[in-house]
């Protein structure tokens, strides 16, 4: 008869290999889906571990370090976490001088659907706040059939936004680069800035801007599909743990 542990991890790979036929389904144009699939195995294996008691098995010493290891992450998880979710509702200032939607995926027939949300959050802030412009951010990926700026553009134009309050910048290739490359078209110590993206991407594009020094700068948060929330939260875990090591948020 299986014991609570074992059936626990079961149930936890079972939902780690579904979740990872989901996220793959969407064709973000990541491969993060992939770590759900390692999540399924992780589970597996530590089910193997908890039937055959090879925990304890183990020296006292090498518990305690795996235990302490464990804790360790968990803890920095939660803290990372809480940041991200302290500018989910971040709401930006009136009257910028400029606004920065980061890029994303574009595809064939337009705008993913996480950068669709990042640019109607863009259009109905520059639709009430008529002095603004706008920089549209992110390079041509290759599985993209032209730059998620020019997308961007398209988009915007299309809703009715002037062209001439759209700035293009078509060379970057992630988050760090959209903030730096963005800069070069205003100025950082005068202009005021708003920062548009997804809410559990708000944290990490305003304090790569203040890195960059971005004087004046706030964030302004879109939403995100709700389905996929769970793999945006934990993706963007080891995005922030990338830049902190890099570099980029201190």
């Amino acid at each position: 008869m299986l014991m609570k542990k074992e059936i626990v991890c079961i149930l936890c790979s079972l939902f780690c290999f579904g979740y990872c036929f989901l996220i793959y389904s969407i064709k973000s144009g990541t491969r993060f889906y992939m770590i759900w699939g390692m999540g399924g195995f992780f589970f597996l294996g530590l089910l193997f571990f908890v039937h055959f008691k090879f925990w304890t098995k183990l020296p006292p010493m090498l518990q305690r370090v795996i235990t302490a290891v464990i804790i360790l992450g968990i803890l920095m998880f939660v803290i990372v976490e809480g940041c991200i979710i302290s500018t989910y509702r971040a709401k930006g200032e009136a009257n910028l001088d400029y606004l920065i939607v980061l890029g994303a995926q574009v595809k064939a027939n337009g705008p993913s659907a996480a950068l669709k949300f990042r640019l109607d959050t863009a259009y109905d802030y520059l639709t009430e706040n008529d002095g603004t412009k706008c920089i549209v951010s992110g390079g041509q990926g290759a599985n993209e059939p032209h730059s998620e700026a020019q997308g961007m553009r398209d988009y915007l134009i299309g809703k009715g936004i002037a062209p001439e309050r759209i700035i293009m910048e078509d060379q970057s290739t992630d988050t760090s680069e959209n903030i730096a490359f963005s800069a070069r078209f205003l100025d950082m110590e005068t202009d005021s800035v708003g920062i548009v993206t997804n809410n559990f991407h708000v944290f990490r594009g305003v304090h790569l801007a203040k890195h960059y020094g971005f004087k004046n700068v706030c964030g302004i948060a879109a939403p995100s599909n709700i389905y996929f929330q769970l793999n945006n939260m934990v993706r963007e875990f080891f995005g922030i743990m990338k830049d902190l090591m890099y570099g980029n948020l201190v």
